[in-house]
């Protein structure tokens, strides 16, 4: 695969992913440059959307380079405009079950649950992709953090599988957010709001945009909007 991935990426325009609306929400029109383009840099394909992947690193959402939006295909928009038709979708969804005349027609999704059920009930071995601490499981990541590694299902449970060491290119770009990710689950777990700052800092595309004080500023101004739905020990 990986060969073709390569000749893909150096020969031939980033591929579009499709024109057809997803389960989710998603619009399959979407740009791979990112992705194409992270393959290049480092070797490796990556398993994020374009549009999310860029959000994680400083390289490609600027405020002053809107030619870069342009140039890797990102839409800043697509997420909020997938949550107004998921939202909708919900709505329709709760009629047709809100209705007793109504006829409703029950398929599998594309989201694991039913799958990892199946094979926990009846033994069939399956195997998903899931976000479990790592116990072990990549070398070069810190203990305890949450890594997303392929899982074996059956009759015996969730059984993750060890993966090892990691290149570590890679494992320096993932400890990006690792530092941000572990910052801010110790800000919740012990109310230390300084705690919010650093992870505010650490990020990487938050760090390439703003100064400390507009950092801080940004912090201040999140927490008072989402006051109902954090730790109130985080005000005090």
């Amino acid at each position: 695969l990986y060969p073709a991935i390569a000749e893909r990426a150096t020969t031939m325009p980033a591929p579009m992913r499709g024109d057809e609306e997803r389960s989710d929400g998603g619009f399959e029109g979407l740009s791979d440059a990112v992705r194409y383009e992270m393959f290049k840099r480092l070797g490796y394909f990556v398993t994020e959307s374009s549009e999310h992947f860029s959000e994680y690193v400083p390289w490609f959402i600027k405020r002053d380079r809107p030619d870069l939006l342009d140039e890797f295909g990102i839409p800043l928009d697509e997420y909020p405009r997938r949550c107004e038709r998921q939202i909708e979708g919900w709505e329709q969804l709760r009629a047709r079950l809100e209705n007793p005349d109504g006829k409703l027609r029950v398929v599998q999704s594309m989201e694991y649950g039913s799958g990892i059920i199946h094979s926990l009930e009846t033994g069939v071995e399956r195997v998903v992709y899931g976000n479990v601490p790592n116990n072990g499981l990549i070398s070069n990541l810190p203990a305890g953090c949450a890594v997303e590694v392929p899982c074996l299902v059956d009759a015996r449970g969730i059984t993750p599988q060890v993966i090892g060491e990691l290149p570590p290119h890679l494992a320096a770009l993932m400890q990006t957010n690792i530092n941000v990710q572990s910052l801010t689950v110790e800000a919740s777990l012990t109310g230390r709001r300084d705690h919010v700052y650093h992870a505010a800092m650490l990020d990487p595309h938050t760090a390439a945009e703003l100064s400390l004080d507009q950092i801080w500023s940004l912090v201040d101004e999140l927490l008072e909007a989402h006051r109902g739905m954090i730790p109130e020990s985080l005000f005090s």
